[in-house]
This record gives structure tokens, sequence and C-alpha cells, in this order.
């Protein structure tokens, strides 16, 4: 599994995930979707984590700086 994610977007990534916690833990966000935004909050941090979006992979999308040889 090859990063597809770079700093940028992991940044980004984390960000709207700790909005999202915020949002939902004080109650703006609450019922159905509360829990839809913590589940995609946890699968931000997560794929931020590993710098890998499984999305990206299927459409072919790269953030991350390609290296040179």
């Amino acid at each position: 599994m090859k990063k597809n994610m770079g700093s940028a977007d992991r940044i980004v990534r984390i960000l709207i995930a700790l909005l999202a916690a915020y949002l939902y833990y004080a109650g703006i966000v609450t019922g159905t979707w509360g829990i839809v935004l913590i589940v995609v909050s946890v699968i931000f941090l997560l794929t931020s984590a590993v710098g890998f979006c499984p999305l990206y992979a299927v459409f072919g999308i790269r953030t991350c700086p390609v290296k040179k040889a």
C-alpha cells in the first residue's frame, strides 16, 4: 500500500475530523447525522495516520509529491 496523500491533505483531514468531533460532543449535530459525522471523522483520522486513501486509489488521485530518481 503506497502512500497517496500529501502532508497538506492529511492536515486538512485531521482538522476536519477534530471539528466534526467538536460539533458532535458539543451537541450541535445529534442523532443519525451525528453518528455519521463521527464515523466519517474516524475514517479521516485513520486514512491520515496511514497516509493512504482507498478512494484516491480508485480514482487515481495522488496528493503526495513524486520522489525524483
